[in-house]
């Protein structure tokens, strides 16, 4: 089971993290290994040699089939299922690899920096119009659409399997909106799809 993810896939995201504007030539893939997985509402433990640790609400996608070089027209049928999921990240850790010109996977794939919420049947929604929202102690603090997303999830299904092979169970990270920010201990997260509450977890 791999862990897909797409950074700066929401305009506003990209412009508050480094200023970049305007859609790339192609999605930023990264992957967290299957050790950063956390759900049925468990604790999140912060990492006390980390540093900062930003949360970053996101559309999950399941994938339900095998599939390869998969056309874009095609992709809705490789996954069944979206949830909300936090991608963690070490914030301090990440930008000191990136000033070095240094690969930054560490600072996105330690255990536990995967959250996932429940999955629903993506029948229920459409992919392209799809609100949701994270709290943090009941309070909104990332609020946006799969429209406003820069690649589609068809699309980076599309891309990304033209280079590794999709397999029943991997799981799309399709990339976080403005307002991502640091988490503290004591927190309590909560994701919804619309209206309804799909995660709900605390930071320990």
């Amino acid at each position: 089971m791999k862990i897909i993810a797409v950074g700066k896939n929401y305009a506003e995201h990209a412009m508050e993290f480094d200023g970049t504007a305007g859609k790339p030539a192609a999605p930023m893939i990264f992957m967290k290994p299957d050790s950063a997985i956390i759900k049925n509402g468990k604790h999140f433990y912060v990492p006390d040699f980390l540093g900062q640790i930003d949360y970053e609400a996101e559309i999950v996608v399941r994938i339900n089939k095998l599939g390869k070089s998969i056309p874009a027209r095609f992709a809705h049928r490789y996954y069944d299922a979206i949830t909300v999921g936090i991608d963690f990240t070490a914030r301090e850790m990440q930008r000191a690899f990136i000033a070095a010109g240094e690969p930054w996977e560490l600072s996105k794939g330690f255990d536990g920096s995967a959250v996932l919420g429940e999955f629903r049947p993506i029948e229920n929604y459409d992919i392209k119009n799809t609100p949701f929202s994270l709290t943090i102690n009941d309070n909104t603090v990332q609020t946006a659409n799969t429209s406003q997303m820069l690649f589609s999830v068809d699309e980076i299904i599309a891309y990304i399997s033209r280079f590794c092979t999709l397999k029943t169970g991997d799981l799309i990270f399709t990339g976080t909106p403005a307002g991502s920010g640091p988490v503290a201990i004591g927190s309590h997260l909560k994701g919804f799809i619309g209206d309804e509450k799909v995660l709900d977890f605390h930071v320990r």
